[in-house]
């Protein structure tokens, strides 16, 4: 199938249901991210050491004076206690993977039951804790979401920490609880107003609330024999007894467990749940809404935990891709200098023994200028082409023209010069006939918004010295480049474009000689049939048919072009969107080099697997690093995040300056690249989705002429 074909086929989903699908996709992710942050970054189990600061005016003497099980449902506040020698035996903070089944076993060997408040993110990482914790006997109580303070959160948090632990139990065990304890409480004295609005909402929501009387302090780690201490009952009142299954080593609370079960015992103490201990039911069969319910919020967390997952391995290949193509395009473009000082060295005489000396290239050339509506610009670049140090043809195509761009060049009278008018067919069409028009085997083609210096030409065919080259691309630089715009367009041209194609010429598999200047061999162009109108970027499709016809395709630093940039971030997004949109044509088109062997293999395993990695898929995943980025800003450490930004804009800016040093350019417009990564960056990306986008839907574009501001001058000799 070709290219054209490929991107005129009729799609079932639009253009804006592809963009609708990427943003919902977009949302999904944020979501899964708070979602995520929120369960295990925003609050965590710690130690229940919390002061009880505070008012106490609000809450009522049953309830400060009265019994550990408090029932406020209705209203009506009553308070229960566990009988005489009755002790209701309770473990915070789990389950966790170490402790708690160690736990499990010491209550077993006591044939002993115990009432565990879990987590509710402890629970959904371990689901076959919490079904192991009911099948031994024991039951289960909500112990908050992520274990948050309810007295001093709000409301909405309040009600999500709440109902969120107890869907994890439901999705869990299909069981759901009617204890709860707050996350820091303690005895009954220690309620502060904030804690008994939240264990009123609770009532109202029909959870039972359940303090303590004895608390272990297991937290504190005060060793096997404290934990014992405190413990122990003083006289035979029944106790609800505090004790710690997770949120840290948990190793003298098992010792201390099994020691303290053996003196109960013995000392005619009864252990037990606080269910059995009150005689009230703490657990019921879930309804089925429930389960769903439960079970869509579990597998939800679950999801989320593990596309942020994906994510975070997948943000650490980018970062070693992005990192292995810096040290990468800084070798060979290192190598590539290296190898046009030694060349240099070779034409002057001073060539060593390992450089063949390669015959100046002084034959005549054609230059063909496709021109459609350029009269801004298009007497500069004929100018500056007339001016070449080099013999040159120049022909000058105008494709249809309506605004005198033929009569402006006709009018000017410059020797050497051809006009050719043709009805309006496309600048594919307009090459193919400049190509038809050449009198000379050499061709060079240049936008008519570009302008030369007088030996852009000679410095540019030098490479036809070598016979397998077919192509050459030669240096393209922003003469618009004042603005902060115009700087960042600046930066890219020297940093992306032209160092990416330093690597290219190395590597022998360059996929783009672009527009604005490249020479060719007729011979070259007449074997792969000119220039194809099958995509957008005849230039891109042009030079991977040449590569894949078995001709090199070169880089030449020192011809260089001047050519007018967008000036506007809508005229820029129509620009990149066309080149790229254009380019995932051709790489559609010669999609079979990946399978070639000599130069088509080169540009099918290097350049397009390089295309692909680095200016699609990169891309692509470029908004999700953004957005992770702002998750780590909120819920990671935001100094951390901070630090590695400036890292890898530290490498960014290295990898700048020494593209600058490479084409002799002043480093002040560097100054704006920390913004870059703000704005511009965020415009690429958005210009590679959107053509993506538009290639999934089977779309075809039309080539767009970019608007001329008139801003070229024919550089000075020198």
């Amino acid at each position: 199938m070709s290219a054209r074909r490929l991107s005129r086929r009729t799609a079932p989903v639009s253009v804006k249901a592809h963009w609708f699908i990427l943003m919902a996709v977009l949302v999904a992710l944020g979501v899964a991210l708070v979602v995520q942050g929120y369960m295990h970054h925003l609050a965590g189990i710690g130690d229940d050491s919390l002061p009880a600061n505070g008012s106490a005016s609000s809450v009522p003497k049953a309830v400060s004076q009265g019994g550990p099980v408090i029932d406020s449902r209705g209203g009506t506040v009553r308070t229960v206690t566990p009988p005489d020698r009755t002790l209701a035996l309770t473990f915070d903070d789990g389950p966790d993977p170490a402790w708690t089944p160690q736990i499990l076993d010491v209550l077993r060997k006591h044939h002993v039951h115990a009432t565990f408040f879990v987590v509710g993110s402890a629970a959904i990482d371990n689901p076959d804790l919490v079904r192991r914790i009911i099948a031994d006997g024991n039951e289960i109580g909500v112990h908050t979401l992520t274990h948050a303070d309810l007295g001093s959160v709000p409301a909405w948090r309040e009600q999500l920490e709440v109902q969120g632990g107890q869907q994890a139990i439901t999705g869990i065990t299909g069981h759901a609880a009617t204890l709860l304890r707050p996350p820091y409480s303690s005895e009954n004295d220690a309620v502060r107003d904030g804690t008994w609005t939240a264990i009123r909402a609770a009532a109202n929501q029909g959870y039972l609330t359940v303090l303590t009387t004895k608390d272990s302090e297991d937290w504190q780690r005060p060793g096997t024999a404290a934990i014992e201490r405190n413990l122990a009952p003083s006289g035979t009142q029944g106790q609800v007894l505090l004790m710690h299954d997770g949120g840290g080593d948990r190793a003298q609370t098992v010792a201390a467990l099994d020691s303290v079960l053996t003196k109960f015992s013995d000392q005619g103490f009864r252990v037990t749940t606080v269910g059995d201990a009150v005689g009230i039911t703490s657990m019921r069969d879930a309804s089925a809404a429930e389960q769903i319910s439960g079970n869509a919020f579990v597998w939800g967390i679950r999801l989320s935990d593990f596309v942020v997952t994906a994510i975070s391995w997948a943000l650490v290949a980018a970062g070693i891709v992005t990192l292995i193509r810096a040290v990468l395009v800084v070798g060979f473009a290192a190598s590539h200098r290296r190898a046009g000082r030694r060349l240099r060295a070779a034409g002057s005489g001073r060539r060593r023994v390992d450089v063949p000396l390669r015959p100046e290239i002084t034959e005549p050339v054609t230059v063909i200028v496709p021109a459609y509506n350029e009269s801004a610009g298009i007497e500069a670049a004929v100018r500056s082409i007339v001016a070449s140090s080099h013999p040159v043809e120049i022909i000058v195509v105008d494709d249809g023209s309506t605004d005198g761009t033929a009569d402006i060049v006709e009018a000017l009278g410059l020797p050497g010069v051809t006009v050719i008018r043709k009805e309006n067919g496309g600048k594919p069409s307009a090459l193919n006939a400049g190509i038809a028009a050449a009198s000379h085997d050499l061709v060079v083609m240049v936008d008519g918004d570009t302008v030369f210096e007088p030996d852009t030409v000679h410095a540019l065919v030098q490479p036809f010295a070598d016979p397998r080259v077919g192509a050459i691309s030669g240096n393209t630089k922003v003469a618009n480049r004042g603005g902060i715009l115009g700087a960042w367009q600046h930066i890219e041209y020297v940093v992306g474009f032209n160092l990416d194609r330093r690597l290219f010429d190395v590597a022998e598999c360059m996929p783009t000689v672009p527009g604005a200047i490249g020479a060719f061999r007729s011979d070259a162009l007449r074997r792969v049939g000119g220039v194809s109108d099958e995509t957008l970027a005849e230039d891109t499709d042009l030079t991977m048919s040449l590569c894949r016809d078995g001709w090199r395709v070169v880089y030449q630093e020192d011809a260089r072009a001047w050519t007018e940039a967008p000036a506007s971030l809508g005229a820029l997004w129509k620009q990149r969107y066309r080149w790229c949109y254009g380019t995932l044509q051709a790489m559609w088109k010669h999609r079979g080099a990946v399978v070639q062997g000599g130069q088509a293999g080169k540009l099918g395993r290097r350049g397009l697997g390089y295309l692909l990695v680095l200016q699609v898929l990169l891309p692509l995943f470029a908004p999700i690093v953004d957005i992770f980025a702002v998750y780590g800003l909120i819920f990671l450490d935001p100094v951390r995040i901070a630090a590695l930004w400036l890292v890898f804009l530290l490498v960014q800016f290295l990898m700048a300056a020494y593209a600058f040093r490479l084409d002799n350019e002043r480093l002040r417009p560097l100054w704006t690249l920390p913004f870059q990564q703000f704005v511009y960056r965020q415009l690429m990306y958005l210009v590679v989705i959107q053509s993506v986008v538009t290639a999934m839907a089977g779309v075809h574009l039309r080539w767009h002429r970019m608007e001329r501001y008139g801003s070229l001058r024919v550089p000075p000799a020198g």
